[in-house]
């Protein structure tokens, strides 16, 4: 249905006796998942809407010493090719001609508004989706314990709130396992914040950036500890089955915590053919049919599909 001026709730208040001229709207936040994902330029007239891009593993066989008489040695690395499909996506709010014509506030701004916080939701959701097919999984035990998987699947019930204890095995386990920091030498962590509230709660400095050098600070971080810069955010719901392209079973009502993810560098491609943008529409029926729409054509894809080589690890839970 289209934005009218002869129904109150769809437009007629725009134009309401004594209103004022000061439009009040509930921004949404911006996008949090998408920030951490690389930006790959995936522009071109007929070059089909699959993406592909190079995967370099890391050596066969690792260096060493040398003795003076002998060779150098040789190994080798593998080079594999990751895929996305480019996909359009976009919104859009028709509206009439006769609700721009006498609204006293002018229609396209808050229609615009409105559809890029759809925008940022939408691409957050994508992200995630990509995200959430990590294959390292880890649940939360007691006195900071984690147990962990490599097939994409946890298997036990995580109904333990996420605590610095946790966070310190979880830091210990990607060092292990040698995934690079994000930025600096520092992780990224993405959850809801009640996800974070115990961990807030028994660290009342997390807050605080107690180390110089920090020059960005990434949209809904709230800050630092052992190594890991958190962010929260709320585009992508609690759970799994609401979330598109994301499978699962929801967390269990007795859980304390909710997903969360924590990462280093190299996580997922977004492929870009065309970047966001707002469109206007044609006007239709002599001008009394108007609209405006937001419309990107890309796609994202997670860039190690390996245990191996993997870069995100998910706070996870089995049911």
């Amino acid at each position: 249905m289209a934005q009218l001026f002869s129904v109150n709730s769809l437009g007629g208040f725009l134009s309401a006796k004594n209103l004022s001229k000061e439009l009040r709207q509930a921004l949404q936040p911006m996008s949090r998942f998408r920030q951490f994902c690389d930006v790959k330029d995936a522009a071109g007239k007929n070059k089909g809407n699959t993406f592909t891009w190079d995967v370099v593993s890391d050596v066969a066989t690792a260096g060493g010493t040398l003795v003076e008489t002998n060779t150098m040695p040789e190994t080798q690395f593998t080079i594999t090719q990751a895929t996305l499909t480019i996909t359009e996506y976009g919104n859009s709010v028709p509206y009439s001609g006769k609700l721009e014509a006498l609204s006293e506030i002018g229609v396209r701004t808050p229609v615009t508004k409105a559809l890029r916080n759809d925008a940022k939701k939408v691409f957050d959701r994508a992200a995630y989706a990509q995200f959430y097919l990590t294959k390292l999984r880890v649940v939360g035990g007691a006195s900071g314990a984690i147990s962990s998987t490599s097939d994409g699947t946890a298997t036990a019930t995580n109904s333990i709130a996420l605590g610095s204890g946790h966070i310190k095995t979880i830091v210990d386990f990607m060092k292990e396992r040698n995934i690079d920091p994000y930025v600096n030498d520092d992780y990224m962590a993405i959850a809801w914040p009640t996800t974070y509230r115990t961990l807030k709660n028994n660290i009342e400095s997390l807050k605080q950036y107690t180390e110089t050098g920090l020059n960005m600070i990434f949209n809904g971080e709230i800050g630092r500890y052992e190594s890991v810069r958190f962010v929260e955010q709320t585009n992508v719901a609690k759970g799994y089955g609401n979330t598109t392209g994301a499978s699962g079973t929801a967390w269990p009502n007795s859980a304390l915590s909710d997903w969360a993810f924590f990462f280093g560098e190299d996580t997922v491609a977004e492929g870009v053919a065309i970047p966001e943008e707002i469109r206007a529409k044609i006007p239709g029926d002599y001008g009394r049919s108007k609209g405006v729409a937001w419309y990107y054509l890309g796609g994202f894809g997670i860039v190690h599909t390996t245990a191996s080589e993997s870069r995100i690890v998910m706070w996870d839970t089995a049911s």
